[in-house]
């Protein structure tokens, strides 16, 4: 039976408690009960992303994401999606810079089922592995890059800013999205090697939350998971650090069919799991986190020489996280215009720092959306994964909202001072080709999270 257990004192976690257990193969296991509602989340976290990619490879990771929905030893074709969704479930799996992630959430009285498919998946893919799936993922994953990369205004913009932010040879330097030329080069060989090397049960965290009995459920898991062999031919990760800025402003122009001119920029920032992360957080929210931050407030409402603005984070634990600017300008505003007041902002706040008002409101902000995401089974399942992989510690998804209340303003001021300057951000300009105006079409930023992640969908399944 699994060994291995403990938990969190309630009253520094909000009431929230996990549990930890091991399997013989290395299967690490975090549970975590709540009888709120009758449905169970099952999410299973493989330490394995695009940084651990090689060059001619990129997009790997990604592809067998997919792969890992086109049947398994005792599951055949589509039968992964069509037996979670006939059973009243739903399900999905992401591929980021750090990870790939395969969930379910399932009706409590289905629990059984999701962890059998999860398990099946893990010790007996390469039973259903042929030419026939590799190809068909390959082409969807292909068709995937042409409609959310390649064929729409500003959908290189990501790709781009990564590379000049992550300099050649670096494992974050590519997107995981991959290249064209990299997926067609990939074989079936290079896939059943990168499933041996990093599909076991040794590489991955399982966690189950919601209305579950543990003890039933730890005696599934067992029950499936148990028999499966660990491997221990896993490379190293190649080191991400860099230095703490990047010392000059790095700056590409893109004359594109693009709906309006925009500024994008990409900060050096912190890793996740830190301290200065958090206030670098912060910093962006105060920033650009919403209609009531500085930036919104200066060029949308004020100077009205842009129709969005927005400030992100993408937290990174393994190499300098990023800070993301976007801006779409207003009608012919030209891109200089829209920085200058940028750098004014930022300029101001690292000489003043967040106002007590400002700190309070996002303080709030972010305790909001990180209680969004504990709030909900499957959120807590995804968060407890992300601590356990990235940082060894699942407990530390519940305490995470203490952290960020516990910044103060002096350390955000610090942070903002120290990285958000001009020498210290890959910059990307878009410049209309179509003779637009820019005030058709114009979007404000994407999520950050969404842009790091690429997912799995039925469709993309079949």
């Amino acid at each position: 039976m699994p060994m291995g257990h403990t938990a969190t004192d309630q009253a520094d976690s909000g009431g929230l408690t996990a549990t930890e257990h091991r399997l013989a193969n290395g299967l690490r296991v975090v549970l975590s009960e709540d009888h709120l509602t009758p449905v169970a989340a099952v999410c299973l976290w493989y330490d394995v992303g695009s940084r651990h990619e090689v060059k001619g490879r990129t997009g790997l990771a990604h592809l067998f994401e997919h792969l890992m929905f086109q049947g398994s030893g005792q599951v055949t074709g589509n039968g992964h999606f069509e037996l979670v969704q006939g059973a009243g479930g739903s399900l999905n799996g992401t591929t980021s810079f750090e990870r790939t992630n395969y969930f379910e959430t399932m009706p409590t009285h289905q629990l059984e089922l999701a962890l059998w498919l999860e398990a099946d998946r893990m010790g007996s893919l390469l039973m259903a592995l042929d030419d026939e799936s590799m190809e068909n993922q390959r082409d969807v994953v292909k068709n995937e890059r042409r409609q959310r990369y390649d064929n729409v205004p500003y959908g290189t913009a990501f790709e781009k800013l990564t590379a000049l932010s992550y300099p050649e040879g670096h494992p974050y330097h590519h997107t995981p999205i991959g290249s064209m030329a990299d997926l067609d080069a990939a074989t079936l060989e290079d896939a059943r090697a990168f499933f041996r090397t990093y599909y076991a049960p040794n590489n991955a965290v399982l966690s189950v939350v919601g209305d579950i009995d543990p003890e039933q459920t730890l005696a599934w898991i067992e029950k499936y998971f148990g028999s499966i062999p660990s491997h221990d031919g896993k490379p190293a990760p190649r080191d991400g650090s860099l230095p703490v800025t990047i010392g000059e402003q790095l700056r590409e122009v893109v004359e594109e069919e693009v709906p309006a001119r925009a500024l994008m920029a990409a900060y050096r920032l912190p890793n996740d799991g830190t301290r200065a992360c958090d206030a670098a957080d912060l910093a962006l929210t105060v920033l650009g986190g919403g209609e009531s931050s500085r930036l919104y407030n200066r060029l949308v409402r004020r100077d009205r020489t842009a129709v969005a603005a927005g400030f992100g984070l993408l937290r990174l634990a393994g190499a300098p996280s990023l800070g993301w600017l976007d801006v779409k300008t207003s009608g012919d505003v030209e891109v200089p215009v829209i920085e200058a007041a940028i750098d004014e902002e930022l300029a101001r706040f690292a000489e003043e720092g967040p106002t007590a008002e400002e700190m309070e409101r996002a303080q709030a902000q972010l305790e909001r959306e990180w209680l969004d995401r504990l709030g909900t089974v499957a959120g807590r399942a995804d968060e407890l994964c992300r601590y356990a992989v990235l940082f060894g510690d699942p407990q530390l998804a519940l305490t995470a909202v203490r952290r960020v209340l516990e910044v103060t303003a002096e350390e955000v001021q610090e942070v903002a001072k120290a990285r958000l300057r001009p020498d210290n951000r890959a910059v990307l300009v878009y410049e209309p080709v179509n003779g637009t105006d820019g005030t058709e079409g114009a979007e404000g930023p994407d999520s950050t999270e969404n842009t790091a992640d690429e997912d799995e969908n039925e469709e993309a399944a079949k």
